[in-house]
């Protein structure tokens, strides 16, 4: 594979930064030269400025002070300027505060016009705008500020989005990938930049595929393992239950029947695991009445809870008496019995496990607390995932398949579900179904 041109990321922000700075600097620039060069066009176009103060001083040495100051209004008028001649321009007070701080003025760079004449006299002219083109130093300092902060900051938010959106994207993509959406990708824009974005996407796409490649096989393993395990573990029970028959030793063939139902549990599970994870929300719907469906779940479980010395406790509020969900009954019964099944193994016996029933903010929630040992806090979020089993206070002789199990059967019913450690003690999952009908 051809290797491609890589301009990194860090060059390119440095020289955004750059060039925002240079822009800045000279745009700045450009725009105050453009006022002050209009500013300054009336005054520099003038020719015969220094005559016109020559003329001034010799009207001023033959006809006295008057005769010379009213000589330069005239010609101020023809000229369209102010000019004044000045002895000592600091202390004349006829020069406006404005026009004696421009001239005194370090920063700006065209000053009023200023000819010096001979014996000490000046010549100080600018322009009759009335304010026109004629700003004081401090508003062209004002503009350059403004326009450098508006340039700064549209510099910024341009790097911001370059470097942010497509990080953004590739976390926003992670995010969907982990909520179960596999196929998705980060799309080929970001990933064929030539820069470390670019690698990275690509390195994300890439580690992606392989990752739900390695998935991909692992649930057709365990499924077709699964499947095909059905059929011999089927034939053995049958020999089993023939050897029993013919008189073998009875004992031995019950621990072996026990194993080989373990088997078979196990087996069923993986299958319908992969079965609720295939179908997703496609499964068929039906309404369903929730307290009944609980009743029959523990019915079911009535024996074992029997044999393991544990009483099953079920409270359901007046509110769900009538109610319904939509969905598949037998998922939902297999979701509630691996659940109430989860919490009579990890109760002790002569100890309870306590059912709840009621409405909450448009559905019905089902909690099943037992008054085992618990959870450690840190694997709480791990239980719903498959063949996963908590610490030895919760292990128990399961496969880790039931909890996980019920959490898709949740989930493709657009439900869901949670574990806690009760504060009563003892571990509570809770369930939250939405409302299909309503008393």
């Amino acid at each position: 594979m051809k290797k491609r041109f890589m301009f990194p990321l860090f060059w390119r922000i440095f020289l955004l930064i750059w060039l925002a700075m240079a822009i800045t600097v000279v745009v700045g620039n450009l725009a105050t030269h453009a006022l002050l060069d209009r500013e300054r066009e009336t005054i520099e176009r003038q020719i015969g400025l220094r005559n016109v103060g020559m003329e001034a001083m010799r009207v001023l040495q033959a006809d006295g002070r008057k005769a010379a100051f009213r000589f330069m209004r005239e010609q101020g008028e023809q000229l369209n300027l102010h000019i004044i001649l000045v002895e000592n321009r600091e202390n004349d007070r006829r020069l406006p505060d404005a026009i004696r701080d421009r001239i005194k003025s370090g920063w700006y760079r065209h000053k009023p016009a200023v000819i010096n004449l001979d014996s000490g006299y000046q010549v100080v002219a600018w322009p009759r705008t009335h304010g026109e083109g004629w700003l004081a130093p401090d508003v062209f300092r004002a503009i350059e500020l403004v326009l450098a902060f508006v340039m700064i900051t549209l510099a910024c938010w341009l790097i911001a989005r370059v470097v942010s959106r497509p990080l953004k994207h590739m976390e926003r993509t992670a995010r969907i990938i982990a909520g179960g959406k596999t196929e998705l990708r980060v799309n080929d824009r970001i990933a064929n930049r030539r820069d470390e974005v670019g690698q990275l996407a690509m390195a994300f796409n890439a580690m992606t595929d392989q990752l739900c490649s390695l998935l991909e096989r692992q649930k057709h393993l365990l499924r077709d393992i699964s499947h095909d395990l059905r059929t011999p573990l089927a034939r053995q029970r049958v020999a089993i239950e023939l050897a029993s028959e013919a008189g073998s030793d009875t004992e031995l063939m019950a621990s072996i029947l026990r194993q080989n139902e373990r088997l078979e549990t196990m087996t069923s599970q993986i299958l319908t695991l992969y079965r609720v994870a295939d179908q997703g929300g496609d499964i068929e719907r039906e309404p369903v009445k929730p307290v009944p469906l609980i009743n029959q779940v523990l019915s079911d479980a009535a024996d074992y809870a029997e044999h393991q010395g544990v009483d099953c406790h079920l409270t359901a509020s007046n509110s769900v008496a009538g109610v319904t969900v939509l969905g598949d009954s037998g998922l939902l019964q297999r979701a509630l019995d691996n659940i109430v099944q989860n919490a009579l193994d990890h109760t002790p016996p002569g100890h309870s496990v306590h059912v709840g029933v009621e409405r909450d903010q448009g559905g019905v929630r089902i909690e099943v607390r037992d008054e085992g040992a618990g959870a450690n806090e840190e694997v709480l979020s791990q239980l719903f995932e498959p063949f996963f089993q908590a610490d030895k206070s919760r292990g128990g002789a399961g496969w880790g398949l039931g909890l996980a199990i019920a959490r898709d059967i949740i989930s493709a019913h657009d439900g869901r579900i949670s574990a806690a450690n009760d504060d009563r003690g003892g571990l509570r999952v809770t369930v939250w179904l939405p409302l299909f009908t309503a008393d």
